[in-house]
């Protein structure tokens, strides 16, 4: 860690843009409000904060650099859906955007969000103002902040999952940020409020670093991102193991009764910088329902307090836990609360469930889980996933939610109106999840290419190319019907939550195309992860190209067909086998071949 003159740590590039930022307003008000098709990087920092990113598209960038061109800039706008719960207004409001101010498509997040892409500077500030003119917004959607908080969407009448959605909904309102530089710089100062929406409580965890604009954040807000996550042991479809805090529900007699808190999960990692790994969460405490909130807070502004603000590649809290240990993070933890944190309970987390087809939701009501590729809503040949879903919010009006597998729910549907909507889906070439693959609904890739500045390789572009092969290939093993999650990122940073799969693609080497724009590039194959997300995978073979990566894997699948044991699952299989070994026997068989 380096140190200023002082001794003290020297904080990063990213700490004194955030103070200089006077609470997340300069110079972002005055640019957006300035002519221009793009915006500084002290402002760009800061953007982020209120839900965006300034992006260009790298499809373009070596031509128009050849031609002298400006850099084609548009902004990515993301809308925070806590829970991913959205009303059909809501739905067609963003829909609409898409279509007239972005670039046609709306893609489902791995984070239950919208995200808007293609924006152009001069209809930023529209934009936002219709998404809050919803009673959506996105503040706090990306930044060094609680972004948008996971619950399990399942709309199951009287269950533990709308208890679940109702604390989700409380932690969301007191976790978000407090100062006004939001509604002053899209609203004009006019705040529009959600009357249904939890209000925001006062500290419950009174420490020396709040502050009075922002109570729990301060005015350097968190060293980094951070994600929290609801999740039931019986279906962990929020990937609880993933995020720096989790909340997995304790259920006595049919009642929620409270949560296990686990801490420390990430997925972000730098192979270059060996002080970075990816993380699962681990075990904190038992806390009941009464006590989301205060506990919350209480790890938030510990990681506010202690995170690394020197080195942003350390800056998430696994590191700390790292650092100091459980023990000692739970012992800081206690001391912010100023009282002991009982154990947790006895409970594991044992299944997931994607929520895809009809289900009963037990109020004499519907819904139907649709699968939407990489979570991009879009029309492209026959398949009219965007016409389809405008067509039945139109005319439905029924609410809908969103899934963490960039998936859709909509709910509330009357029973006597399956076959109608069967009908829909038919007549939009939208397929149903029996006419999806099972490989193809459970995986899921990162934007990448052309708009993510961070992405080395394709991602979200090739992977239904990828996904086509894998097919093919269990078509021939006789596995079509295997349950294993492939997640596909075009950087190390693990946005698709790749490093805890069954499966994880993750970009490794850059290459280009003939005029010069990034072509598919090479990947590392992670394996021996799980579809509930609660063991990390390790590294199976590294730069492969992207047209080898099922022919490296067909060995390894017909090893598993083979020799697993009665159920066991292709990510268990290879944690029990070894991943190394796995690796030593294809390299050994494919010598042999070549000689």
């Amino acid at each position: 860690m380096s140190t200023g003159g002082n001794g003290a740590p020297k904080q990063s590039k990213a700490e004194t843009l955030k103070l200089e930022s006077q609470y997340l307003k300069l110079p972002l008000i005055d640019e957006v409000n300035a002519g221009g098709n793009s915006i500084s990087e002290p402002a760009m920092q800061v953007l982020k904060f209120h839900g965006s990113y300034q992006q260009d598209d790298r499809d373009v960038r070596v031509q128009r650099r050849r031609e002298k061109q400006e850099v084609a800039y548009s902004f990515m706008v993301r809308v925070r859906i806590p829970g991913g719960r959205i009303n059909a207004r809501q739905y067609l409001a963003c829909d609409e955007l898409a279509r007239t101010v972005g670039n046609e498509t709306l893609r489902i997040t791995t984070r239950q969000e919208f995200q808007l892409h293609g924006i152009l500077k001069q209809d930023l500030k529209a934009t936002v103002r219709k998404v809050n003119e919803t009673l959506l917004d996105t503040l706090a959607a990306c930044g060094d902040v609680e972004r948008n908080i996971l619950s399990c969407p399942a709309p199951f009448h009287g269950t533990v999952r709308d208890q679940m959605q109702e604390d989700l909904l409380q932690l969301a309102a007191h976790l978000s940020p407090r100062s006004s530089s939001y509604w002053d710089i899209w609203l004009d100062g006019e705040k529009i409020e959600n009357p249904d929406a939890p209000k925001p409580q006062p500290p419950l965890v009174p420490t020396p670093g709040d502050d009075a604009v922002e109570p729990i954040y301060g005015k350097f807000y968190m060293p980094r991102k951070f994600k929290t996550a609801f999740a039931l042991p019986e279906d962990n479809c929020t990937d609880v193991y993933a995020n720096d805090l989790g909340y997995i529900a304790v259920v006595e007699d049919g009642e929620l009764v409270g949560y296990n808190v686990v801490v420390g999960g990430g997925m972000g990692t730098t192979p270059s910088a060996k002080k970075t790994f990816p993380a699962v969460a681990v075990d904190l405490c038992y806390v009941p329902r009464s006590e989301v909130l205060r506990v919350g807070e209480a790890v938030v502004k510990v990681q506010r307090d202690f995170g690394d603000r020197s080195d942003r590649k350390r800056a998430r809290l696994k590191y700390v836990i790292y650092d100091w240990g459980i023990d000692a993070f739970k012992a800081k933890v206690e001391e912010y609360l100023g009282e002991p944190l009982a154990p947790s309970k006895p409970i594991t987390v044992n299944e997931v469930d994607d929520h895809m087809g009809w289900h009963e939701q037990g109020d004499g009501r519907w819904f139907l889980g649709i699968p939407v590729e990489n979570g991009r809503i879009k029309d492209e040949g026959s398949v009219r996933m965007a016409s389809g879903l405008r067509a039945y919010f139109e005319k439905y009006g029924t609410p809908a939610r969103l899934t963490c597998l960039q998936s859709i729910l909509l709910i509330d549907i009357p029973a006597d109106r399956k076959d109608e909507v069967n009908a829909w889906l038919e007549e939009y070439g939208i397929a149903s999840v029996e006419q999806t693959s099972t490989v193809r609904r459970w995986a899921m890739a990162c934007p990448a290419l052309p708009t993510c500045g961070l992405a080395v390789t394709e991602s979200e572009r090739v992977l239904p190319s990828v996904m086509d092969r894998f097919e093919e290939a269990m078509g021939r093993l006789g596995l079509e019907g295997e349950r294993y999650a492939v997640h596909m990122t075009g950087c190390p940073n693990g946005c698709a939550r790749p490093y805890n799969c069954d499966i994880g693609l993750v970009g490794r080497g850059a290459s280009k195309n003939p005029d010069g724009s990034p072509g598919p590039g090479t990947y590392t194959i992670f394996l021996g992860g799980r579809v509930q997300g609660d063991r990390l995978n390790t590294v199976f073979k590294d730069y492969v190209p992207l047209e080898k990566i099922v022919d490296e894997l067909v060995p390894v699948f017909s090893r598993f067909k083979a020799d697993r044991r009665p159920g066991e699952a292709f990510g268990d299989f290879c944690d029990r086998v070894g991943v190394e070994a796995l690796a030593a026997e294809t390299a050994t068989a494919e010598e042999a071949t070549q000689a």
